[in-house]
């Protein structure tokens, strides 16, 4: 079973096509090769360091808080 994390996109490099992405207060690199048209302050679902589809930010805060209670975050 896989488990991708919502984060929030803080940074943009279009030339590299990768992102700064914020999570529970960490900054991680991540490539955006699998998606289209990012921008910053876009959430979108994280996993093994690639961005594999944007989510809602209604979607990415229930998700993040049911994290967050499961003591994960």
């Amino acid at each position: 079973m896989c488990l991708a994390i919502p984060a929030q996109i803080t940074e943009l490099d279009s030339a590299t096509e990768q992102a700064i992405v914020s999570v529970g207060g960490v900054s991680k690199t991540i490539s955006l090769a699998l998606i289209d048209d990012a921008a910053i302050g876009d959430y979108v679902l994280i996993h093994v360091g690639y961005a594999l589809n944007k989510i809602s930010i209604e979607e990415a805060e229930y998700t993040l808080q049911l994290i967050a209670e499961m003591g994960l975050l």
